[in-house]
């Protein structure tokens, strides 16, 4: 599919002469009603706004972009706030040399700086057109006048787009029913094609998109998790242990390493052109690369050199912020369940992903385009986030989908103004798994109930800031206030959970042979861990779907006999729980065992007695699972919540309702939409295989690879262990 020769109506003759004569007539009485209406600001003479109108323009279209090239990172760090101001007293300074305009004060020049973005968004409307078409023709000319600069225009280049957290089959009710239009058509026309991947049994970013950029996720084993040997979590989503997370897994030839771009991504891909990637962000403890950054700021100098972009950004994220309230109020009011805490700072932080970082990323992309880097990678993260809150197909969160899939549409048919053809792949990292989460569902957070299991002491509810006296309810309590299907979905599981299981039973029996009394809990020895304890020398990390406990005051891995012995409850009461699907421990005569309420499964041998409790977990299970006991860091516990596949239903160890991190349901299965001129993927389990599939459509469209050879600098070569493609 040739992009190029979609014009649309962007190069359509006359539009932008149209458009400025229209702005400046609009600006011209807008002027004139702002001098009736709004205190401080007065203009003597008939001729005095139509002067102001051509300043105005003058002031956007040409002094704007050159004081930005100075200004920028005050626009970048104020997310556009910064700019807006900076107009503001543009306008002050210009309205000052004409004489008999009366302005009253900066507050006035904001109000004017708003009325005239207004006038801006209505006539592009009325034209059709978006705000960056005068980018758009001026990057036109300036490829005209340069030349190609090189590109090879006969190979096409790729822009990999990364809808996060989309799952397959909510993708494909989304091109079903409408809310994404664009992917919908290129289905229709027969130009793309829609299948989908099986994410590793970490579903989620971190493992996800190391494997698909770097070929590698070996010993990623959530978003977040305890290294015993540096009394260390490790968070993807902190620029140090992102930093660290792409050294131990890049050699240099990376997916993108070839004069790729990398935007808004937790890792770069070995790409020489990155941005908003948190691995790179020096300023807050990430590594310094020796690789360059774009110039003038990744593509934020070519967003808000139109200072009406600024002003729409901030617009759309206040609407955004508005429609978050509206809906945590709507779905309160109807009681929707499951739902979770929508209060707080999260209405305002949510536009952070929803708006400001999507509109930044995609004018990053099109100047890539521009540029005709051949392969970019862009993450849109605003689905992810909103569907942690809100649910996977809410309302709400199907118009932030809608709002990404118009700006694919807006990247397609910005693309053919680059130098060489491009070819559009969407994607996802994994999908996500609905449910209420465990604290609420069970009283108890997975970190309590370890701790209690272990020796622990509850910790002490918080009382109120505002010094009353009562403490903050306990999830408990505050479950006991609920409606009557609360008390009955509670009063169900406990019932569900009064007889213990085969397994506990057998679990038991066997502390009982061995002879085995309980030891006394210890106490932590030497120095106080960095990290805090649930109980003495026990951590438990969650992330998503899986929580992973740890004993720090052996070193390795313990194994499930030290396990029995120093703590004969906690596997059984672990294994029986309802929240509880399965665990992987390691068995120094068995080797590593998945243990469930009804079975439990050698992963050695493939010997399931009782029912496996892999069952509903998918095909690949098994494999996934064996691949994790293998990793150097694997706690010595690893939990998975529970599915239940009747209901299509989870409870993450986290405070979401859409949520992933595990095996069991939607969050396991992304989507991958490519055109259909690239050769079909098959079955792909993993997200190194998925790498592999991205690196050959590469290759097949005539891109060189990365050089054998590591580049200078880079880490010893990965370990050889990769996923797998099927069928």
């Amino acid at each position: 599919m040739d992009v190029r020769e979609q014009r649309g109506p962007l190069l359509r003759r006359g539009r932008l002469v149209a458009r400025v004569v229209l702005v400046w007539v609009l600006t011209v009485l807008a002027l004139r009603l702002l001098d009736d209406a709004l205190a401080g600001f007065a203009m003597d003479s008939w001729w005095q706004p139509t002067v102001c109108a051509l300043l105005l323009g003058l002031l956007t279209a040409v002094v704007w972009p050159l004081v930005l090239r100075v200004a920028l990172p005050l626009a970048l760090f104020t997310l556009g706030i910064g700019s807006v101001l900076l107009l503001a007293a543009g306008v002050l300074a210009v309205f000052a040399v004409i004489p008999g305009v009366h302005l009253g004060g900066f507050s006035t020049a904001v109000i004017v700086v708003a009325v005239m973005s207004v006038v801006g968004a209505v006539v592009s409307s009325l034209l059709s057109l978006d705000e960056d078409e005068i980018f758009y023709r001026r990057a036109a000319r300036r490829l005209k006048k340069a030349g190609d600069g090189g590109v090879d225009s006969a190979v096409p280049g790729v822009l990999f787009l990364q809808i996060d957290g989309l799952g397959h089959e909510t993708a494909r009710r989304a091109v079903r029913d409408g809310t994404m239009p664009t992917l919908a058509r290129w289905i229709a026309e027969g130009s793309h094609g829609l299948t989908s991947w099986h994410t590793d049994w970490s579903s989620q970013t971190g493992a996800s998109v190391a494997g698909i950029l770097h070929g590698s996720n070996h010993d990623i084993l959530g978003f977040r998790w305890y290294e015993k040997d540096r009394d260390h979590v490790m968070a993807c989503a902190h620029s140090a242990d992102a930093a660290e997370i792409e050294r131990r897994h890049s050699n240099g030839r990376g997916l993108l390493a070839v004069d790729g771009a990398a935007r808004g991504n937790l890792f770069t891909g070995d790409a020489p052109h990155y941005s908003l990637t948190m691995s790179t962000v020096t300023f807050l403890g990430g590594h310094h690369s020796a690789r360059r950054k774009d110039r003038l700021g990744g593509g934020y100098w070519a967003y808000f050199a139109n200072p009406f972009n600024a002003v729409r950004t901030l617009w759309g994220a206040l609407v955004d912020a508005g429609r978050e309230i509206f809906e945590a109020a709507r779905q309160k009011r109807s009681d929707v369940r499951p739902r979770t805490n929508r209060g707080g700072l999260y209405p305002f932080a949510r536009p952070g992903t929803t708006v400001i970082a999507r509109d930044i990323v995609v004018s990053a992309l099109i100047e890539d385009m521009l540029d005709g880097r051949p392969a970019v990678y862009a993450d849109f993260l605003g689905y992810d986030e909103v569907a942690h809150h809100s649910g996977i197909e809410r309302v709400d969160v199907l118009s932030v989908l809608r709002s990404i899939d118009q700006q694919i549409g807006r990247l397609h048919r910005a693309a053919h103004l680059a130098p060489r053809p491009y070819l559009i792949v969407a994607l996802s990292d994994h999908g996500q798994t609905q449910g209420q989460a465990f604290s609420d569902r069970f009283g108890e957070t997975i970190e309590t109930l370890v701790g209690r299991l272990c020796g622990g002491t509850p910790p002490v509810p918080k009382r109120r800031w505002f010094g009353l006296g009562r403490p903050r309810p306990t999830p408990a309590q505050r479950s006991a206030r609920r409606t009557a299907e609360g008390w009955q979905v509670g009063a169900a599981l406990a019932e569900a959970s009064s007889g213990a299981g085969v397994i506990a039973r057998r679990l038991r029996a066997r502390v009982e042979r061995a002879g085995a009394a309980p030891e006394k809990h210890r106490t932590e020895s030497g120095r106080p861990g960095l990290v805090t304890r649930v109980a003495p020398g026990v951590v438990v990390v969650p992330s998503g779907h899986v929580a992973m406990v740890s004993f720090t005051e052996h070193e390795g891995r313990v194994d499930l006999e030290t396990i029995e012995r120093e703590f004969p409850e906690l596997l059984p009461s672990l294994v029986d729980h309802p929240g509880v699907g399965f665990m992987l421990v390691h068995s120094s005569e068995f080797g590593p065992v998945v243990l469930g309420r009804d079975g439990l499964h050698r992963l050695r041998t493939g010997l399931v007695i009782g029912e496996d409790p892999l069952a509903d977990y998918g095909p690949y299970a098994a494999d996934l699972v064996r691949r994790v006991d293998t990793f150097p860091r694997c706690p010595d516990i690893m939990i998975n919540s529970r599915y239940d596949p009747a209901r299509d239903d989870a409870s993450p160890f986290e405070p979401h309702v859409g949520s992933h991190g595990g095996l069991g349901g939607p969050q396991s299965r992304g989507f991958l939409m490519y055109p259909r001129e690239l050769p079909a993927p098959g079955e792909i389990v993993g997200a190194e295989a998925l790498h592999r599939v991205l690196r050959g459509w590469l290759t097949h469209l005539g891109q060189p690879a990365p050089g054998e050879e590591p580049l200078a600098g880079a880490p010893d070569e990965i370990p050889a262990e990769r996923g797998f493609v099927a069928g």
